[in-house]
């Protein structure tokens, strides 16, 4: 496949192309957080807490930005802003279970217990 350009990025695969949506430290967590309920920051921040604010609302926008979360501010006092996923962000969880399920066999052949 040849490359592309996308948003002045140069992507080589859709493997990196979908990596770059949906990988890194947070945006699969935040993904799989919001595929059964809307989640309050607050509530992501205090469930993923080795996000900083920062970095938590930097990667919010992006998933965003990209349509895989909704951004629903509630005005009300004091303001209340509630994500959710979409369904294009809800296309992306088999992808993740189908990661989580093989991280779970890796660690397992490499000898490493967990708690699910």
């Amino acid at each position: 496949m040849p490359d592309f350009l996308k948003d002045k990025k140069r992507f080589y695969t859709p493997v990196e192309y979908v990596l770059d949506k949906i990988g890194g430290l947070y945006k699969m967590p935040i993904l799989w957080r919001l595929k059964d309920k809307p989640w309050r920051f607050s509530e992501l921040k205090k469930s993923i807490d080795r996000a900083s604010d920062r970095m938590l609302s930097k990667t919010l926008k992006e998933l965003v930005f990209d349509g895989f979360v909704a951004k629903e501010i509630i005005p009300e006092v004091p303001v209340k802003t509630v994500y959710s996923i979409t369904e294009k962000g809800q296309r992306s969880i088999a992808i993740i279970m189908a990661l989580r399920n093989y991280g779970f066999e890796l660690m397992k052949e490499d000898n490493i217990e967990h708690n699910d």
